[in-house]
């Protein structure tokens, strides 16, 4: 999936949130895609706001997908609702229902007292069937997607700041590496962090993420990367060998993963500046995916990497990666095949 539809998830997330929140609701949800976090805070909003806490006794349903079938869940959505102008009817784990085609037929109508939410966890309707269709044309259907690892970092420093917080971009980036795309473990720990805040700081920085989240700022992939920019060989391999003595705390496959998205982002800024011109510093840090704080060390890594010594480099961590997932690594741990690889990307 492309990063523009992937953008236009998260604005159409942002829309769908503004409308509930404003009192405004669909009469049914379909909630579907690869991130759960969004059906999460939907589902969890929905769940708040729709009716008054008396009202949620006898007028909030909450189902799991295998527990019951689409006709069971449309039984229960054609019930009135008691003392209350609407009922709140909501499957999780939808993905697990039986029948789900079932659910057509009230798709096309649906119960003007009750807001019905399916979260689909990991997994969408078939674009192509008349179920997803109805479900298009008479309520809300909301598709989720990963985000790709550099945009990791914008959407931290924008979840941060719709609670009032900044980050650093040296503690944003720790944050990136450490969870990844995961957003439900990443909102775990950016809560974490806010939350254990001292009073009154209201920017995190990197000796807060070491503090409460347990990251070294020293011994850390965006560490390496950078000892590899500055060609700064004793650092880098001090890294690795705390790397080597800790291969569940630092596995290997998300080593490479940094590493190959590291000089794909060089490969990237040598073609940028192909044309003779180069891009301005803001474009082209938008371009690269990273922070414009970051170009300096970019910059470096361009003089220290030229365009074939940088594709050699890439061309290296895909083969050590392919020999760390076979047989050819022989008896070698991945400490030694990290060190053998940093020494061949750096000389």
């Amino acid at each position: 999936m492309g990063k523009k539809e992937i953008e236009s998830s998260v604005k159409n997330f942002e829309v769908i949130l503004e409308k509930i929140r404003s009192g405004i609701f669909e009469p049914f949800y379909v909630l579907m895609g690869e991130e759960p976090y969004y059906s999460d805070i939907i589902t969890s909003e929905i769940a708040s706001r729709a009716l008054t806490e008396e009202e949620k006794g006898f007028n909030q349903l909450i189902l799991y997908g295998s527990d019951v079938t689409a006709a069971k869940v449309v039984e229960a959505a054609r019930r009135f609702p008691m003392l209350a102008s609407r009922q709140v009817v909501i499957v999780k784990e939808a993905q697990m229902m039986g029948k789900p085609d079932d659910l057509e037929h009230y798709f096309k109508s649906p119960m003007p007292t009750t807001l019905l939410v399916l979260s689909f966890t990991n997994k969408s309707l078939d674009k192509r069937t008349s179920l997803y269709k109805t479900a298009v044309a008479n309520g809300m259907v909301f598709e989720s997607y990963p985000l790709y690892d550099d945009m990791v970092y914008p959407w931290i420093e924008r979840y941060l700041k719709i609670k009032g917080f900044s980050i650093s971009p040296e503690a944003g980036m720790l944050m990136a590496d450490h969870c990844g795309t995961e957003l439900r473990k990443l909102v775990l720990e950016l809560d974490k962090l806010i939350t254990n805040l001292p009073q009154g700081e209201k920017k995190v920085e990197s000796t807060h993420v070491e503090e409460n989240i347990g990251i070294s700022r020293e011994y850390n992939v965006f560490e390496l990367t950078k000892a590899i920019s500055f060609r700064d060989s004793a650092k880098a391999y001090k890294i690795v060998k705390h790397f080597g003595a800790s291969p569940r705390q630092y596995p290997l496959v998300l080593t490479m993963s940094a590493l190959f998205m590291h000089f794909g982002r060089i490969l990237k800024y040598h073609a940028s500046c192909s044309g003779g011109s180069k891009p301005a510093k803001g474009e082209l840090a938008s371009y690269l995916g990273i922070n414009p704080y970051f170009m300096p060390e970019y910059d470096t890594a361009l003089r220290n990497y030229p365009l074939i010594k940088c594709m050699e480099a890439i061309s290296l961590i895909r083969k050590y990666d392919s020999k760390s997932k076979s047989s050819q690594r022989g008896e070698a741990e991945d400490g030694e095949l990290l060190s053998e690889l940093i020494f061949k990307l750096m000389h």
